[in-house]
């Protein structure tokens, strides 16, 4: 799949502060992927959470 003749990037990492911040880090094709850098964020940081999540695109 590609848009624009670029590859889809559908999956996300999310960074979770403790003041309830949400912020968008990086973007993967493969849940895999993503999966890998949160984890291996997680291993390093002591209070923020790193989480994976599907980006929902809308159909134009």
């Amino acid at each position: 799949m590609s848009e624009g003749g670029t590859a889809l990037l559908s999956w996300q990492v999310i960074r979770d502060d403790d003041n309830g911040n949400r912020y968008r880090v990086a973007w993967y094709a493969t849940r895999d992927e993503a999966q890998r850098l949160a984890e291996a964020l997680d291993g390093h940081a002591q209070g923020p959470v790193y989480s994976v999540e599907r980006l929902e695109r809308n159909p134009t």
